[in-house]
């Protein structure tokens, strides 16, 4: 498997950190016995204001509750719409098509992603629980009235670690 090892124009030593916080938190997902994603979010400034495991996993796992959704969810309890607009979501792999429908309906303005849709295919095959779409974030995005910025794939290679050996 191929992975995206370039850091895309834009990108920040910050959101590099945050990145890999993302990263770290998928494996302590999986290592609480759930699906290895994780996502954060976090204001300009990079305080954390949000951070979610996977909590979707069977039988008891409700199948809607990705890490990015719940991350979103959590931040637009806690802050206004002019602050999730200026704020970023971190997560190690890219946001699903429910999880960015989640992310434009709570404004956060801006997404950075390890894992890209394709390559997590890649490491999950046709395995049930995780039933890849092949719809990247940035059409969902595209979709909408307002602007959604997107950065990944990248650290791709880290992102996969956790996944190793848990879909077989």
């Amino acid at each position: 498997m191929t992975f995206t090892q370039l850091v895309p124009a834009g990108v920040t030593e910050l959101d590099l950190e945050l990145l890999r916080e993302s990263i770290r938190l998928s494996r302590e997902s999986r290592q609480r016995g759930r699906h290895p994603f994780a996502a954060l979010v976090a204001d300009r400034d990079g305080k954390v204001i949000a951070r979610a495991g996977n909590n979707s996993m069977p039988p008891e796992g409700d199948p809607t509750q990705h890490a990015e959704l719940l991350a979103v969810a959590e931040a637009a309890r806690l802050l206004g719409p002019e602050a999730l607009a200026g704020c970023t979501l971190y997560t190690s792999a890219e946001p699903c098509c429910m999880c960015a429908g989640a992310v434009y309906w709570t404004g956060v303005g801006r997404v950075v992603y390890a894992l890209s849709e394709h390559a997590l295919l890649g490491l999950t095959g046709a395995h049930p629980e995780n039933p890849t779409f092949s719809l990247p974030c940035r059409e969902v995005f595209a979709r909408g009235q307002r602007q959604v910025t997107v950065l990944g794939p990248m650290l791709e290679r880290e992102a996969a670690v956790p996944h190793e050996g848990f879909w077989t």
